[in-house]
């Protein structure tokens, strides 16, 4: 009987050196064993946007070229997700029925390229063992490099602006110099949703992502300039315009959700936005509910947030602050306890290596080469993460970026 303890004793050691000696050693990406679970658990994802497909060839053999050795390079980078941006300005990177083909896939908005970029795009990161996230801002219309001249006369916008009926020319505004979906109406929420049920149903992604650009910055303390107030004095609700506006963002977010999950259960949905808390609480910008989406189930599958600060961020009176990457995780968390949402970390690998201001005296950026890294294993202590997205693919090729990207691989094995 003593025996036979002392052999399973001694078995169990063994067991053990094995396990920590083969979870110690370097995982090559797809490989069996705890090790490739461990990888397929954690996110690992970048941001490949609007601007890096404005730098893509139109022609198709190029363009497929090009994207193929885009997720080569994402693979190298040991990353298992991409974020990609396919509709960008109320426009699509895709044949779509509701919006026009997007000017940085051929330089025109409308300009059909003779082929399905998309779906190239998804074969090829799928080939490689990357998953597809299909990056959507909903509401925008115009922004850098898209203007109102460049909007073809095929987008729903300019249509609803330039035909003879008059009860839908508000549900395009103008803010601050640029055009935007209006969000109180119920057909721009239902267009919105059509074209997320579109993706989903077409192609086999793996996520409908939504960036944060929901309602423009406003003014609330000057009544008159508001841009949707006549739909407010309308509505008759009995909700202060802060509150209102954010409501209307939660019935787009639900309809998307329910729409997503009914077509294809699997696929995740998820929302990135900025990532001050304390901003997103504003009564003046974005109108994003973070307290119900994360705290309520039929909103989100997952949180993003965009963490794009040091861990030594200072106010301009030497204050720590409140966004410092510390203790912006921690709020993060407490939010990420109230509901069942995952929990992912946006980081800016774009500030690596960079005199970002930090209102320090030499920028943290400039004087450390290993904050991603620091970043990653503060969220793995911490065991509320599921993972890490990074801004944005470009940035992982610049050289001023090599050290900061070389210590992120030490912790990317």
């Amino acid at each position: 009987m003593q025996r036979k303890k002392v052999m399973r004793r001694i078995a169990g050691i063994l067991l053990s050196v094995i396990f920590l000696c083969g979870s110690s050693m370097p995982k090559a990406y797809g490989a069996a064993g705890p090790g490739a679970a461990e990888a397929e658990q954690e996110l690992r994802g970048v941001w490949i946007s609007y601007l890096e497909w404005d730098k893509l060839a139109a022609e198709q053999t190029v363009f497929r070229t090009e994207v193929d050795s885009m997720l080569d390079r994402c693979v190298e980078l040991r990353m298992n997700t991409v974020f990609v941006h396919v509709r960008p300005d109320g426009d699509a990177m895709y044949p779509s029925s509701y919006f026009p083909w997007s000017k940085f896939v051929t330089g025109t908005q409308g300009q059909d390229p003779g082929y399905d970029p998309l779906a190239y795009f998804i074969e090829a990161a799928h080939a490689r063992g990357l998953k597809f996230h299909a990056w959507i801002n909903p509401y925008r219309v115009t922004g850098y490099l898209n203007s109102w001249a460049d909007v073809s006369k095929a987008s729903p916008a300019r249509q609803w602006l330039n035909d003879t009926d008059t009860s839908n020319d508000r549900w395009i505004l103008q803010h601050a110099g640029n055009y935007y979906f209006n969000p109180a109406v119920p057909e721009v929420r239902q267009l919105i949703i059509n074209g997320v049920s579109e993706i989903t149903a077409n192609y086999n992604v793996d996520g409908i992502h939504f960036d944060d650009y929901f309602y423009p910055n406003v003014n609330n303390n000057n009544p008159a300039a508001w841009f949707d107030k006549p739909e407010y004095d309308a509505s008759g609700i009995g909700l202060t315009i802060s509150q209102w506006r954010r409501d209307n963002i939660n019935q787009l977010i639900r309809g998307v959700y329910s729409a997503v999950k009914k077509i294809k259960p699997q696929v995740e949905f998820g929302i990135s936005p900025e990532g001050y808390v304390a901003n997103l609480r504003s009564e003046n910008r974005l109108f994003a509910d973070i307290d119900t989406w994360m705290s309520q189930d039929g909103y989100i599958d997952y949180i993003l947030p965009q963490i794009y600060w040091g861990f030594e961020h200072k106010l301009s009176n030497g204050s720590p602050a409140p966004f410092a990457f510390s203790s912006n995780l921690d709020t993060w968390i407490e939010l990420k306890n109230k509901g069942r949402a995952k929990l992912y970390l946006g980081l800016a690998m774009y500030k690596a290596g960079s005199d970002s201001k930090d209102n320090n005296g030499v920028p943290e950026w400039l004087r450390f080469q290993d904050i991603m890294k620091r970043q990653v294993e503060a969220g793995r202590l911490s065991g509320a993460v599921s993972g890490y997205c990074f801004y944005a693919y470009s940035s992982f090729q610049d050289s001023v970026r090599r050290a900061e990207v070389e210590n992120l691989m030490t912790v990317f094995n």
